[in-house]
Order: structure tokens, then sequence, then C-alpha cells
């Protein structure tokens, strides 16, 4: 039953997260509530402080799978559900698909500026990100919201949802001071990110080796799955795949947020022993650099492996665009000069590529960084190679150790189209999430579809909350 109260009646809207998607929440329920001419008022809740606060999308390059016309890319929805087994809620994926190209013409209207990412090298599913990234996304929006009104309060460590399974009050939780505080509210937005800051939460879903994830950014720390505690708690269901994660390869040297590497389908990765472990050309880079970040962390007792390149390397055109550590890779004129610099044992890792290298039976003018380009190869007592098979033969010799980094997980809560957070009744009334809070994910992260959907849900959550108080219009 909907709260049918007149327009004039005030509200107030409590949104948890001051990322991509409770910023989109606040700015687009204080924007509706303006339009339909009654008070609202929006607070906004952060774990961080303020100069860290912004969760993962602060740190992000934001990635937005649509095409650069803002339209989606014909088949976005089958490709979601093979892509998850059949597993994806394919209402949910439907209604990102079709609110998308409105949500972006929103974002250029709050003054969002969108360009094509910089530095992928193989192609793959359309994509576009906002100027500057998500910093730039949360300057803007930030700035935006403050002018309608929203005020925020950082440092808040969320504990509880007031209420029950049919309806939410507020919430609760600890301040900057140590000091419990209640914030009531007539509807709740959380977009307070998964659990990938929790240890203990990483242990006991994803396994004993999980505990000790690296993360993608400073500001991950902080999504230590309160939202997703807090909801469950008080009756919401859960969803998603709560067993793994999206996690990306980087370049543990660096000090800086997202360094990833990504050119090591070019060349072979080995572990410690200098032995290769796993096929560096079964897909496109996105297609692989989840699950070879994974099995760094859980298969490897040293949980770090080293990317291993020839000069060969610096003549695929615009490869640094593909790298984002500050730190320039080891170099070394020859492989037992490297084996030597990066620790590794030199007759082991001179071995590993000599065999590899007498696989590359197929013909070199082949390659393509761009495209699964076929050129394999099939070394004895080593993992396949399916594509970009080139031998490591000229020198100087490059590596980069690597390790993963987790970004989000898939396990949360349970949501509609609407955004509406779903209890043992149907809709939970006032409550609503959107982004890494929800479990909309299995098996694999889609290809740059986090942002989307946190941007699209975000937008929808502070609109249906307006919508539900004003009832039919």
């Amino acid at each position: 039953m909907q709260d049918t109260a007149s327009p004039q009646a005030a509200k107030r809207l409590v949104v948890v997260g001051q990322g991509a998607a409770g910023l989109c929440a606040a700015v687009s329920a204080l924007t509706q509530a303006r339009a339909h001419g009654f008070t609202l008022q929006v607070t906004l809740l952060d774990a961080a402080p303020m100069e860290a606060s912004g969760g993962n999308t602060r740190w992000s390059p934001s990635n937005i799978r649509m095409q650069a016309d803002h339209q989606m890319a014909p088949g976005f929805v089958d490709e979601i559900m093979a892509e998850s087994g059949g597993l994806a809620d394919v209402d949910y994926f439907q209604q990102l698909a079709e609110q998308a190209p409105a949500m972006a013409d929103w974002l250029v209207s709050l003054g969002i500026a969108f360009q094509s990412p910089p530095y992928y090298l193989a192609k793959g599913p359309a994509r576009i990100q906002p100027v500057g990234g998500g910093a730039a996304l949360i300057q803007a929006m930030l700035a935006h919201a403050r002018d309608l009104g929203l005020e925020v309060i950082y440092q808040f460590t969320l504990t509880d949802l007031l209420g029950d399974a049919t309806q939410v009050t507020g919430v609760a939780g600890v301040d900057a001071q140590g000091q419990r505080q209640q914030h009531m509210a007539d509807a709740v937005v959380l977009a307070c990110g998964g659990f990938e800051g929790n240890p203990q939460m990483l242990k006991t879903h994803l396994g004993p080796s999980a505990e000790n994830f690296r993360l993608i950014s400073q500001g991950t720390a902080f999504n230590d799955g309160a939202g997703i505690r807090a909801a469950l708690a008080l009756g919401a269901k859960a969803s998603g795949d709560w067993h793994t994660g999206h996690a990306e390869p980087i370049d543990p040297r660096s000090q800086g947020p997202a360094p990833v590497v990504l050119v090591y389908p070019y060349g072979v990765v080995v572990n410690a022993q200098g032995e290769r472990f796993f096929d560096e050309g079964a897909g496109l880079m996105h297609e692989t650099w989840e699950r070879f970040s994974h099995q760094m962390q859980h298969d490897l007792p040293e949980q770090q492996a080293y990317a291993i390149l020839d000069a060969k390397l610096l003549t695929i055109a615009d490869y640094t665009r593909a790298i984002r550590s500050e730190v320039p890779p080891v170099s070394a004129p020859s492989l037992a000069a490297l084996a030597q610099a990066l620790g590794l044992p030199e007759a082991a890792l001179r071995r590993t590529v000599s065999d590899f290298n007498a696989a590359c039976h197929g013909k070199p003018e082949g390659f393509d960084p761009t495209v699964k380009d076929g050129l394999s190869c099939a070394p004895v007592g080593q993992p396949p190679k399916s594509n970009w098979a080139r031998a490591l033969d000229q020198g100087p010799y490059l590596a980069w150790p690597l390790v993963g980094a987790l970004v989000y997980t898939f396990g949360g809560v349970k949501t509609n189209p609407q955004a509406q957070v779903l209890g043992p009744h149907g809709a939970i009334r006032g409550l609503y999430a959107a982004g890494e809070v929800t479990g909309h994910f299995h098996r694999q992260a889609p290809n740059s579809v986090a942002m989307l959907r946190a941007l699209v849900f975000g937008k929808i959550a502070g609109e249906q909350a307006v919508q539900d108080w004003l009832g039919p219009l």
C-alpha cells in the first residue's frame, strides 16, 4: 500500500553512501520533489571522512557500457543472461537497458561530459566514461545536490535499519565521536557498496584465502557490508552470487588507485616458481582478468604472479594505455637477468619460456592485439595459449609483478526493477537500494555494467521514493 500524502507534506529521505548510486538518488529525489511542489529533506550518510568519501566511485575511471550516442548496444540483455548462466533477473536488466539512455542525458544536463575510455586495447563492448573519471562525477553531482539542499554527514557507521520487514522508519549508527545516533526517515536508500572491505565476510563467503584480498582502492575499504547486513537483519531477501566478486590484476608496487596492468595477454604469466599456470589468451582482457585475479589470490601460495613480455610489446600501438601503474616495468637484457631482478629461479623461467617459444608455430604476422586473433600454441607440460601466442625472444625483456585486487562483491540484497528492496511480503515500504549493495551479478561481472547500474538504479531509487509518497498521478 502506498503513502498517498499530499504533495505539500514534508518528507525526509536518508541516503546511505556517497558514491554514484547515492548521489544519483539524492539529486533525482530532490529534483522530483521540487517538480511536484513539496518539501523534501535529504540527508546523506557516508562512512568515510570527507576527503576519502565516495566509495569505489571516487577512485574509478567509471567505465559505462553504452555507445557514444548514449544508446545501448543491441542484445545487451541477452549477453547479460548468457554471462550469468541464466541466473540474472531479466526484468532488472531490461529496466537497466531501457532507462540508461535517459540517465546519460540527465547527467549531461547536470554538466557531466563523457569520452571513450582511453586505456583499453582489445575491442569489446562499447563503453563511455565521465571525463575526469569517478572523482569528477562525484564533484559535479555533489555540488548540484548541495544546491538543492542536500545535507551530508561523514564518518557515520551504519549499524541498523529502524522499522520491520514491512516498513522502514530510519537508520541507526555511530557518529564520528563514537556516539550512537538515529536518523528518522520516511524512506531510506542504501547505496553503500558490497562487503569487499570486510575481511570476516570475505572469509565466510569467498573462502579463507579471500580474507587478505587486496582492495582496488583506498575507498573500497569503507564498503564493509553494513547496508547488506542491516537490510538482511530487517528481513530483506538476499540475492546474487555470494561466493565471488569482481577482481582485477594490479601492480602491487603502485601507490595509486586501480593500477591495473592489462598487457598480460601479449606475453606469459608465471608464478613464483617461474612456471605458467593459466591461458593468458583465453579471451579478451575483460573476459579473463577476473578469473586470473582470483586464481592468483586463491590458488598461488604467494598470491602473486609475474607478467613476462619482450621488446615486441613496445611495437603495439598505444600499449601504454593498458597500463595504469605509474611504476615502470622491471627490464633486463636477458631472461637470466630478468629472473635475477625478479627473484625467480633462473633455470625454471628460461625453461618455461624456451618450451613456450618452441610451441609458437603460428605465423606472427597474424598477431592482432585488438581481437582474439587465433594465434595459439600448446606447449608441452604447460597450459595452452589460445590467442596472441608469439615467441618471447627479443630483448629487452619486461616484467610486471601482479596481484589480484578485489573491486566489489556480488552478493547483496534483492531489489525489483523499481529499486525497491524485497522482503518476505514483497517490497519493504520505504526501503530502496542501488549499486553494489544489491545482488544482481552471477558468475562473473558483465564488463562496464557496475557503474551503469549504480547510476541508473540510483536515479530510479530517488524518483521511486518520491513517486511512492505521491501515489498515482
